[in-house]
């Protein structure tokens, strides 16, 4: 087995200690559009604790992506401008509170060596719990590194991906981004200059920054709370997407959304240019 190899998959890092507040809830809900209508009282549910009507503020459930930001298994020694998300999916124990300490455990899952100039998939998972020990969520992670690869790891295949309904979508809905949501979305936690510097996006081969892939999983998880989840953040079992292509923000993205019994079936397009942004989705409601 390669030394390299070996170095990724040794990669762990326990008890890492978090924090946030009802301030970061609101901030991810706002960084993935919703409050966009100050009308809409289902969306402010996320988006504003201060109500004339006493109600509870709602945490969206993809914000367990970034309630331990920055926890990992440890450093990578990638070529960061060649990084791209590749899949995530979260499976969710228990509601977040608005408020919370909570610790994070990250370790290597796999390593998928795709070879030399081809890239490296890397699979890692954080596990999200709360201060009683609990988990809240298991979040399982791939990083696509297009500049790193070739140094001789095992010949794995990764698992298959969520087999899509044949039949026309059940539900089909449109999502607009704003022009700035890249920056709004980088106070979550994701500085990387990619979503943010022209130039820097540029390096990396894109005509100008690019949304988070984060940013449209949580999109995505707005899409299942608005159609098949009343708006219920604690219906979600599990929220599991493969990113494609990138949103440019300011792009409308359209999901298609199919009901199998309590699972939903989803994929993402921007109609525009014509490219589907997010594949085999799969959200597990209870």
């Amino acid at each position: 087995m390669s030394a390299r190899y070996d170095e990724l998959m040794g990669l762990k890092n326990l008890g890492q200690k978090y924090s946030y507040t009802d301030r970061e809830v609101m901030l991810y809900a706002y960084g993935i559009g919703m409050g966009a209508d100050p009308m809409d009282e289902k969306e402010l549910a996320f988006v504003n604790e201060a109500c004339a009507v006493p109600r509870p503020l709602k945490v969206v459930p993809t914000f367990a992506s970034v309630a331990a930001w920055g926890a990992g298994p440890g450093e990578m020694n990638l070529n960061r401008v060649l990084v791209v998300d590749g899949e995530r999916d979260i499976t969710f124990h228990k509601p977040f509170a608005t408020a919370a300490h909570i610790t994070a455990d990250s370790s290597v899952l796999e390593v998928y060596d795709k070879g030399k100039d081809k890239g490296v998939v890397i699979s890692h998972q954080t596990v999200l719990k709360d201060d009683k020990g609990e988990k809240l969520a298991t979040i399982v992670a791939s990083r696509f590194a297009r500049g790193d690869g070739g140094f001789g790891g095992p010949n794995l295949t990764q698992p298959e991906p969520h087999k899509m309904p044949e039949r026309a979508p059940d539900r089909t809905i449109d999502i607009s981004t704003r022009p700035d949501q890249a920056l709004i979305y980088r106070l979550c936690g994701d500085r990387n200059p990619l979503h943010s510097d022209p130039e820097f996006a540029r390096r990396a081969g894109f005509p100008r920054p690019i949304l988070h892939g984060m940013c449209t999983y949580g999109i995505t998880c707005r899409g299942v709370l608005q159609t098949y989840a009343d708006y219920d953040p604690l219906a979600f079992r599990q929220h599991a997407v493969r990113f494609s292509s990138p949103v440019y923000p300011g792009e409308t993205v359209t999901m298609d959304l199919w009901k199998d019994g309590n699972v939903i079936s989803f994929e993402a397009k921007v109609k525009a240019r014509g490219v589907t942004v997010i594949k085999s989705g799969k959200t597990v409601l209870g």
